[in-house]
């Protein structure tokens, strides 16, 4: 065990510091989203050391969107000048998160196909696809992204066990868990701001 823990050290801190952000993740807090700079810097190393190459590219993708939402929780004012609710995703908008997914996935599967040597494209191109829905949905604070997430952290499980990264397995699947408790408390807090 101490053998393993030293070897993965870096595994065992992401573990910790995604453990900070979904707490911070329920809880709504702005601060989630500087958490979510430093946890995905982290992966994308333990992800890389894997071999699996598009939850790398979901990492650097998270980093990114990280900036965005800080930057639009903090600044973004709805039309009645209001800051960012959470709120529930228009059916309208549905065919374009949907869309989005799916193209997402025939990428990402076909750069896993062709250019890496990934043993797991399609599972690794699922979780990938979801997660960048999902973190969009987060940045707009819409409450579906905890559906979103709760998939998406069950694929996680089976595909860290898969890989070896077990700590990791572990945090996805307290993130499932967590995910859905967290959609319960965004739909209180969704309702007593209504």
């Amino acid at each position: 065990m101490y053998e393993y823990i030293c070897n993965n050290w870096l595994e065992i801190l992401g573990t910790l510091v995604g453990l900070v952000y979904i707490y911070q993740e329920i809880k709504a807090s702005i601060y989630l989203w500087i958490t979510g700079v430093i946890m995905p810097a982290i992966y994308c190393v333990v992800y890389w050391q894997a071999g699996l190459y598009a939850d790398v590219g979901i990492q650097i993708y998270y980093i990114v969107a990280a900036v965005y939402g800080l930057l639009v929780w903090k600044f973004f004012r709805s039309k009645s000048g209001n800051t960012l609710h959470i709120k529930h995703l228009p059916l309208k908008k549905y065919p374009f998160y949907i869309g989005m997914f799916v193209v997402a996935y025939i990428v990402i599967v076909c750069l896993l196909l062709y250019c890496t040597d990934s043993d797991v494209p399609f599972l690794n191109a699922l979780d990938t696809s979801l997660a960048v829905v999902g973190l969009i949905l987060l940045t707009r604070k819409y409450i579906e992204q905890w559906i979103t997430w709760i998939v998406v952290d069950a694929i996680c499980v089976v595909l860290f066990i898969y890989k070896g990264i077990y700590f990791t397995a572990g945090l996805y699947a307290l993130y499932t868990i967590l995910a859905v408790y967290g959609y319960y408390v965004w739909k209180r807090k969704m309702e007593a701001d209504e």
